[in-house]
């Protein structure tokens, strides 16, 4: 009932807005005696069976099936459709038939001239219908007697009435009906978005706050260890000495030849570098130089003393805890491709990103959920994808090149692929592609192949092409030299001016394309 009372308010606001004041009435008449509210067949049935036949109104009665079939065009079962088609022939006939009845041969000759072509196009069985208007007596007729006859009337109202009731009552509801259905569909899923957003934004606090307690717990341990090993290194170095020999044991190996009493007068700076260390609360600047200008015995020693604080050459180094901690704020994986994946590419907005894999398929996927998804296509290309870049004005332009020269431009809003261009045959590898920021072109590393062992040694020479991205026609090749090696990869620079180029040789060629 609600939602034919907010058909009933659309009908009524699209009659006032249009003017039609006179419908508008003659619907509130009907809308008030109206008593079942609901669809009422035998209205139909009277108005094919008691208005447009009797009144010979062909015009009509065409027009109303002809708008019963384009509410039924979305019908899937074939067997509705064919018999809609055959009640409309039987409906026409019934009209031919009551007019010949009521002495109207010119109103058969009429329908026919206003419909006989299509009728012709619906079938055979309708040629010889032609014929009636001039057959003397066709109710005695073999071919035309069953339809003049109160059995196959009264057959044919109680099928179309049957139709039509099954149609509108069980299988079909307006379209009008449906909106109400539909506004509160919608409304249900709006609350449901609306409450999992909620739930959402409660989770994403709840997990920030674990990471800000493992965060602290980390830096905890980390502060625990570190005091930990300070205080055994402390330990260590506070033992007494039994005795000069045993400090000047580990420098004996370094010093040689150099007399006892040398190696005892080294000894000292030893113990003062020693007892500075110990008394000093690690100043790391002064007991460093002190250790290094002592003998390489001393170096064995500052290196036990201060373990990771300096590498081999003296430099400060940092503990694993003094290392600022990385935290990941964000982390999506995406599943989908089903062979190893080759490249990887933001688009110039950042929204998006394409992956292509060695299977020769591209994929684009959006990882905000908040953007929309209509991007997202799976791509087949046909061979191994080995360059993509977006074009970086529109971000609407993904190239791919691929391992046999195919160059593709994919429109990601209209998903399908705009231009399809091919490399020469000499050179069918695209090994990258590169957009100019601020010009509509691109620029086609290409290489021949060669037999080798590698990648890289099966590439053969380069070829490099500026295409214009209006006409998707190549504008010029640019100049390599003789047999140049092959080009690895584009880039342009931040004003689209000047184009490099490096290649496998180790070489890398400047260009300055312009339009």
């Amino acid at each position: 009932m609600e939602n034919m009372q907010y058909a009933e308010e659309l009908v009524r606001e699209f009659l006032v807005f249009r003017g039609f004041t006179n419908t508008l009435q003659a619907f509130e008449t009907e809308r008030c005696t109206d008593i079942g509210k609901m669809f009422q067949v035998y209205k139909i049935v009277d108005l094919i069976f008691a208005v447009y036949i009797p009144k010979f109104h062909a015009e009509k009665l065409v027009g109303l099936f002809s708008f019963f079939k384009q509410c039924f065009s979305s019908w899937s079962e074939t067997t509705m459709l064919d018999t809609f088609s055959k009640l409309e022939g039987s409906v026409l006939r019934c009209y031919i038939v009551h007019a010949l009845q009521s002495g109207r041969k010119d109103k058969v000759v009429e329908f026919f001239g206003m419909n006989g072509n299509d009728l012709l196009l619906k079938g055979s069985d309708w040629t010889a219908w032609f014929a009636i208007p001039y057959v003397k007596n066709p109710s005695i007729d073999p071919q035309f007697r069953v339809y003049f006859s109160k059995e196959w009337y009264e057959a044919l109202r109680l099928s179309v009435r049957n139709f039509f009731s099954e149609i509108f009552n069980g299988t079909r509801l307006p379209a009008l009906l449906k909106i109400s259905s539909e506004k509160n569909t919608i409304s249900c899923l709006k609350k449901d978005n609306k409450r999992l957003n909620q739930k959402l934004l409660q989770l994403q606090a709840l997990l920030e706050e674990k990471d800000a307690q493992l965060g602290l717990s980390k830096r905890s341990m980390g502060a625990a260890n570190s005091s930990f090993q300070s205080s055994g290194i402390d330990g260590e170095n506070l033992r007494p000495s039994s005795s000069s020999e045993d400090i000047c044991a580990p420098a004996t190996s370094y010093l040689g030849r150099i007399p006892q009493s040398e190696e005892c007068a080294a000894a000292e700076p030893t113990k003062f570098a020693s007892a500075r260390v110990e008394s000093s609360s690690r100043q790391d600047s002064y007991s460093a130089s002190s250790l290094h200008a002592s003998s390489g015995g001393v170096d064995d020693t500052a290196q036990k003393l201060y373990g990771s604080h300096f590498d081999e050459n003296g430099r400060d180094m940092l503990r694993e805890e003094e290392f600022p901690e990385v935290s990941v704020e964000f982390q999506e994986t995406f599943l989908g491709h089903t062979s190893p994946i080759t490249r990887c590419r933001f688009s110039a907005s950042g929204n998006n990103i394409a992956s292509a894999s060695v299977d020769g398929t591209v994929r684009i996927w959006t990882y905000d959920s908040s953007i929309p998804a209509s991007r997202n296509a799976t791509i087949y290309c046909g061979a191994e994808i080995m360059s993509l870049d977006w074009e970086c004005k529109s971000d609407r332009l993904l190239l791919i090149g691929t391992a046999d020269g195919g160059i593709k431009a994919w429109n990601v809003d209209a998903k399908r692929v705009v231009c399809d261009l091919n490399t020469t045959d000499a050179f069918p590898s695209v090994l990258d592609l590169k957009c100019s920021p601020v010009e509509p072109i691109f620029v086609s590393a290409a290489s021949s192949r060669r037999l080798g062992s590698n990648s890289i040694d099966s590439l053969g020479y380069a070829s490099l092409t500026v295409w214009n991205m209006k006409t998707w026609k190549a504008m010029t090749v640019l100049p390599l030299g003789e047999d140049p090696p092959a080009i690895t990869s584009l880039c342009f620079n931040h004003n689209g001016k000047i184009l490099a180029a490096s290649a496998t040789d180790g070489m890398i060629h400047m260009f300055e394309p312009k339009m």
